[in-house]
């Protein structure tokens, strides 16, 4: 088991650490308004770059 000879400081442990925090996703707003992931299909209304590519069912 590997063991260190030095201890690190606390701002080399911050350092290190400074790439850890989870990445926030990126968010756009459809024309519909829903909030969605950049470069994919609205959930909601099945639009993509102001095109209807999904047909969604008005039963659901």
């Amino acid at each position: 088991m590997a063991v260190q000879q030095n201890k690190k400081s606390r701002s080399r442990k911050g350092m290190r650490r400074s790439h850890d925090r989870v990445a926030v996703p990126a968010v756009i707003y459809c024309s519909c308004g829903e909030p969605t992931v950049p470069h994919s299909i609205c959930p909601n209304c099945g639009t993509y770059k102001g095109r209807q590519v999904v047909a969604k069912n008005d039963a659901e």
